[in-house]
């Protein structure tokens, strides 16, 4: 499994707007093959800013089937707009040993 990290910082005043994009969003993603699930969580000292967790089967899951697909382009369309600037994404993997 592969967890891909996203920090998404939103326009002020846009949050609320956001989280219901993200649950229309949800769908879109959760049909996209290789998708195991996500986690959305919201900053304390910093609201305008998210972190993403999405789980993949596999680094390839995310990088070739979701992101070259047109479920993609429906994901931004749904919540690109609430961009303050582009997120930061990258992906990691459990250490052994520490995991929950």
């Amino acid at each position: 499994m592969v967890t891909e990290h996203a920090l998404i910082t939103v326009r002020p005043g846009s949050a609320a707007q956001f989280e219901r994009a993200m649950g229309e969003a949800r769908a879109v993603i959760g049909a996209s093959p290789g998708f195991l699930g996500l986690t959305l969580h919201r900053g304390v000292e910093t609201p305008e800013r998210y972190l993403l967790l999405v789980e993949w089967e596999t680094l390839e899951d995310h990088t070739e089937g979701f992101r070259q697909s047109e479920a993609f382009a429906a994901w931004r369309a749904l919540i690109g707009p609430f961009f303050e600037s582009q997120p930061v994404v990258d992906h990691v993997v459990t250490v052994e040993g520490f995991g929950r």
